[in-house]
């Protein structure tokens, strides 16, 4: 049995769902809502390879190290992103959260809180992870940013690590929440979701 079972969470109109095939023309539409895929320090897929994206995922959660979710309007079913759970390691109940991405129109808005408020709860509370972890691109600080705010750890950089899009190295800056912590940053999510918001 996989550590991550099929498992649809939802809260404040956002919904994720297990990804599969039939969410393709739904993924296409949100990547290219910003042209994503341009973005060097992501893992969008361009739109021709949408089906190979899903494709990829799809064997990753057979072969156990990773689940993938489509990010969706509960109201009206539309396609507004992707997030994962990855580099799964059942024996020391440890995931990582990552391939995060949504459509322009999303960002900035309380969908990517809520949807990490609802993959840290159910990590946490659900499957009793001791640990979630984050990685990502040294260049990309906004998403440094985003992972500093949820109050995720810096546990350091390793260099060289991956390759790009564009054939350049990478360092991959990781992260790390622990669940004894994870109480006190809940609070502070709920805290962002529930007070007003403000055009930046």
């Amino acid at each position: 049995m996989s550590f991550v079972q099929a498992v649809t969470l939802a809260a404040r109109g956002v919904k994720l769902v297990p990804l599969s095939h039939e969410h393709e023309t739904g993924l296409r539409a949100a990547a290219a809502d910003g042209e994503l895929w341009k973005l060097r320090v992501t893992s969008v897929p361009e739109p021709d390879q949408t089906g190979g994206y899903i494709a990829s995922a799809l064997d990753m959660r057979e072969a156990g190290n990773r689940f993938a979710f489509a990010v969706t309007d509960e109201a009206s079913g539309s396609v507004l992103g992707s997030s994962s759970y990855h580099d799964i390691l059942p024996a020391v109940k440890r995931l990582e959260i990552g391939y995060t991405w949504y459509a322009a129109r999303c960002q900035r808005t309380h969908v990517n809180t809520t949807c990490k408020l609802l993959m840290l709860t159910h990590a946490f509370e659900t499957l009793a992870c001791h640990v979630v972890g984050w990685r990502t691109d040294n260049f990309n600080f906004a998403s440094q940013r985003a992972i500093e705010r949820l109050g995720a750890r810096k546990d350091g950089v390793i260099r060289g690590h991956a390759l790009r899009r564009d054939g350049t190295i990478r360092d991959t800056v990781m992260y790390s929440l622990r669940s004894g912590e994870w109480p006190e940053v809940k609070a502070q999510l709920l805290y962002l979701l529930d007070k007003p918001r403000h055009a930046d």
